[in-house]
């Protein structure tokens, strides 16, 4: 259901995206004027999360998720994607998959003469789901946002530069080996929220990893969690 084919292409679409959209949290509000529903389709998946800020490649082909994504293009062009729980194969009820992920909006789409569709869905914000207006054929869940810890101090920026550090031990490692350009936005982030999120979408494999950034509202105890998972990655990286 989504495209893993080609990292390194998703990761340039992803950050030169980003670097044209998405500079400050200040010039995102300033030109942001997406309201947020209150109310989304879900699309439960396993291995596959949505970040804040991230682009998200999906290929629609099961009949209630073209049945969900015409409900979406028909309302607000948004639905949420939620990781499946590790001991779920696919999901049969609510309880299958986290109850924590961000909603995304729908930027571009191509309907295939077959009927399936090709998409790019565009992180926004993190939400919970607080309950499920229906479940069948896809589940709709009333939603409610949630808002990163984002004070920042000196311990902030001393997390992110070790970010940074491990961010360009890995960042050479065969597949993610990254472009120049982007490699210098990355590199020059200074969004500590942001960085903890692009990071994590690009350079953590686990999705329970993936899952546990995203769940965490404190940017601090984020970055730390990120720091985490890449020397995990490293010491992959190295063996």
């Amino acid at each position: 259901m989504f495209w893993r084919c080609n990292e390194l292409r998703i990761t340039l679409h992803r950050l030169l995206f980003l670097q044209r959209t998405y500079r400050t949290k200040k010039e995102q509000a300033m030109s942001s004027s997406v309201t947020l529903p209150k109310k989304v389709p879900v699309m439960p998946l396993p291995g596959a999360l949505l970040f804040p800020h991230a682009l998200l490649p999906l290929h629609i082909f099961e009949p209630r998720y073209r049945e969900m994504l015409k409900h979406a293009l028909a309302h607000h062009r948004m639905f949420c994607v939620a990781l499946l729980k590790p001991h779920c194969a696919e999901w049969n009820s609510t309880g299958d998959f986290f109850h924590i992920a961000s909603v995304g909006l729908i930027r571009a789409c191509v309907e295939r003469s077959d009927g399936t569709s090709n998409l790019i869905l565009q992180g926004l914000e993190r939400v919970r789901f607080r309950a499920f207006q229906q479940e069948a054929p896809f589940p709709i869940a009333m939603i409610e946002s949630l808002e990163s810890e984002s004070t920042t101090s000196v311990e902030t920026e001393a997390l992110a530069a070790k970010v940074l550090e491990l961010y360009s031990n890995l960042k050479g490692d065969g597949p993610r080996q990254l472009p120049p350009k982007v490699d210098r936005y990355l590199s020059d982030l200074s969004d500590p929220e942001l960085l903890a999120d692009l990071v994590t979408s690009t350079f953590v494999s686990d999705p329970l990893h993936r899952q546990r950034v995203l769940e965490e509202l404190s940017i601090n105890k984020r970055l730390r969690l990120v720091i985490q998972y890449l020397r995990e990655e490293s010491g992959s990286a190295a063996a």
